[in-house]
């Protein structure tokens, strides 16, 4: 074990670090200090040496030359095993820095702000602070590096139970951690410089493109019980994302479990009325709108009670007791939730095997989508487009009455979920009928039509949805079979002139968006 007996601490967020400094001094720690973080310490009692008394050489140009001096860096590599190491620094007049304690420039910060100049997003590019991280994580058999304010509590008790020295155990944690941080400082730099053009305008995607996760956990499998999985979440995720969710009960997340919630959280979450989804193969089989939970829930099963069997349950509102004792009695994988009661998680503990996830309600989305493909990476913006009642174009001689428009939004909604070619049909806050995944959309209009028909649901005076345009009338032809009063869709093709005549041949009325929905 390592005495810590020398600690350099020089950080750009200071949260937690003077109690930090101040528990360092107590245990007989010299504290090493630069600028700002040295005058805190002054000013607040704690016993400090500015770096450059120490080193005897001044800070220089503008600061950005304080700390890269063999004397700093001398002291933080050398080997305390090796005697020419140790020989050297002693001819030299280096002492031991065994603890170093970095933060570093806020460059994500600064380049978040909207005034941010190419100039002030240079100036907050640490050279000195990942230099010294770095080293100290190179020697962790000898140094301790600190890089989150999160670890300085902990790292004290240790320090107190262990005659001020840390664990190596500890010691290489911190340096995984180090290594951590400065890939994704340098990673955060290189998207935004190879974002840029020439001439300095700001690229949408960057040239050379890094992105960073966490290993939430390991999996038992993949997709698949032969392939091997793990589950990542961003560094920072999006608000109201699925990674933030909490388990408060229930067998591990499986892959697919992870795949089929994050379906159903985000078409749950969309709604501002209590909302239901059921989830199933990453597909919504069935989505309600109620007053409450629990009359959303009756909504949803309702559309497709067999595809419902060992589904994800998503609510976008408390889940209270009568809500959980309806859902307990059908074979569910994950329900989701923002919040339970008392009563509904006591009634849901008796299916100790259901995973039951609590996931703050936020609107947030993911910065990009990614897909994999042989050897590269396709990226785009996600699908967050919200369609209003204004951005609606009625194409037909009939009006859809307000009723209608209200069921043609949600349709919409439920729609932008479903794999394409995808066909939905829904009255008065339900879905009635959900056709995906096929080839061809008439197939998918078909499908919707036998689902709805199997579960005794009426599409008489219905609406139906289409993620894409019908590429020819007899999408319309088999909607109008079946009773539908009016249907919504993209428009954009290049027979929008027989289809809308169809929609007017059949009585129904039938409203454009200009937004295509594909989803693959």
């Amino acid at each position: 074990m390592t005495k810590i007996t020398r600690a350099l601490i020089s950080v750009s967020d200071k949260t937690g670090v003077l109690d930090f400094a101040k528990a360092l001094a107590a245990q007989g720690v010299e504290i090493l200090s630069t600028g700002g973080t040295a005058k805190l310490f002054s000013d607040n009692g704690v016993p400090v040496i500015e770096v450059a008394d120490y080193t005897g050489f001044p800070e220089m140009l503008d600061g950005r030359v304080k700390t890269l001096h063999p004397k700093i860096h001398g002291g933080i590599l050398g080997r305390r095993d090796l005697p020419a190491h140790v020989a050297t620094m002693a001819e030299h007049q280096i002492g031991n820095i065994d603890l170093v304690c970095v933060n570093l420039y806020p460059f994500e910060a600064t380049i978040a702000k909207p005034d941010c100049c190419y100039e002030d997003a240079i100036e907050n590019i640490d050279i000195g602070g990942p230099a010294m991280v770095r080293s100290a994580a190179k020697n962790h058999a000898h140094v301790a590096i600190v890089t989150d304010a999160s670890d300085y509590a902990d790292l004290i008790k240790e320090m107190q139970a262990n005659d001020g020295a840390l664990l190596l155990a500890t010691r290489k944690v911190l340096a995984k951690k180090a290594f951590s941080h400065t890939a994704a400082y340098d990673g955060a730099i290189s998207n935004y410089l190879t974002s840029l053009t020439s001439d300095g305008e700001k690229k949408s995607y960057p040239d050379r493109l890094n992105m960073q996760f966490v290993k939430v956990q390991d999996m038992r499998y993949g997709e698949n019980p032969h392939q091997s999985a793990a589950f990542y979440r961003d560094i920072d995720p999006a608000m109201g994302s699925l990674a933030a969710y909490k388990q408060l009960q229930g067998k591990e997340l499986s892959y697919n479990n992870v795949a089929d919630s994050d379906a159903a959280w985000e078409c749950v979450k969309q709604f501002a009325e209590p909302a239901c989804v059921i989830v199933k193969h990453a597909n919504p089989c069935g989505v309600g709108l109620g007053s409450d939970s629990y009359s959303a829930y009756r909504l949803a099963f309702a559309t497709d009670t067999t595809s419902a069997f060992g589904g994800i349950i998503a609510f976008n509102q408390t889940v209270d007791a009568d809500t959980a004792e309806a859902v307990s009695k059908q074979f569910m994988e994950v329900l989701i939730a923002p919040a339970y009661t008392a009563e509904a998680l006591a009634l849901l503990a008796k299916k100790q095997n259901v995973r039951v996830l609590e996931v703050p309600v936020e609107q947030g989305a993911n910065r990009f989508d990614v897909k994999r493909v042989g050897g590269g990476l396709l990226v785009q913006t996600p699908d967050s487009h919200i369609l209003t009642l204004n951005d609606l174009k009625v194409v037909t001689k009939l009006q859809p009455t307000e009723a209608q428009l209200k069921d043609l939004l949600f349709a919409w909604n439920v729609a932008k979920f479903v794999k394409s070619n995808a066909i939905v049909f829904c009255g008065k806050g339900q879905t009635l009928g959900v056709g995906a995944g096929q080839m061809s959309r008439v197939d998918s209009t078909k499908i919707a039509a036998i689902k709805a028909k199997a579960a005794g649901l009426d599409l008489r005076g219905s609406v139906a949805a289409s993620d894409a345009f019908f590429p020819f009338r007899d999408g319309v032809d088999v909607i109008a079979e079946n009773g539908v009063a009016a249907i919504i869709q993209p428009g954009g093709s290049v027979r929008d002139d027989e289809v809308i005549a169809a929609a007017d041949e059949h009585g129904i009325a039938m409203v454009v968006t200009g937004i295509r929905h594909f989803r693959h």
